[in-house]
Order: structure tokens, then sequence, then C-alpha cells
């Protein structure tokens, strides 16, 4: 599966690598391009997955606040429910296409 923005791939990986949560699909951070991502300060904790790390999603138009983010160490419990460790996989707001 690709993680597409304005036409460039900037994540890709099979999709069994991918988790499904709530809907969107986390990819593993090593199948998201280089330098895409830059961290955001924005804070949230989600109550039952734990701390989130948003990040900005750069492109040649510039960059889109807040449209990634990741649980860098969920709640041991949010493993247990999800059924595999997604510790620092990298999902995408609407802009990204996720495509097969």
């Amino acid at each position: 599966m690709k993680a597409v923005l304005d036409g460039t791939v900037i994540a890709e990986a099979s999709k069994d690598e991918l988790v499904s949560i709530e809907g969107n699909w986390y990819f593993p951070p090593s199948s998201v391009v280089e330098g895409v991502l830059v961290e955001s300060p924005t804070p949230y904790t989600c109550p039952w997955k734990g701390e989130c790390q948003y990040y900005d999603v750069t492109s040649g138009e510039g960059a889109l606040k807040d449209r990634a983010w990741s649980y860098p160490t969920p709640y041991p419990t949010a493993i247990e429910r999800v059924g595999t460790d997604f510790s620092g996989y990298v999902a995408f707001w609407k802009e990204v296409q996720v495509v097969d």
C-alpha cells in the first residue's frame, strides 16, 4: 500500500505490514520516505492509545501541519487491544491518500 501526497509516494509497505486502527492505516516507520515528516510540538494524549507525536507533512507545496501522527510508546493495553505492537507506526490525515 502507498501513502500519496500531491502525486508523490511518501510511504510504501505491503498491506500485511500495516496496522489498521479506527479506520486509519498505520505505516511502519521504516516505510516512510526520509525527510517527509517534521515533528510538531502539538500535544495530544489518546485515552486508550497513549501519548501521540504529531508531524507536519512536507511536500512541494509546503508543509501540512499535524497531518501525520504516531504513538512512539503506546500503552501496553493498547497494544493488547490492537493485537500487535504499533509503536512508532505512522498514520496520515485525509490530504494524504492511502491506496493499494
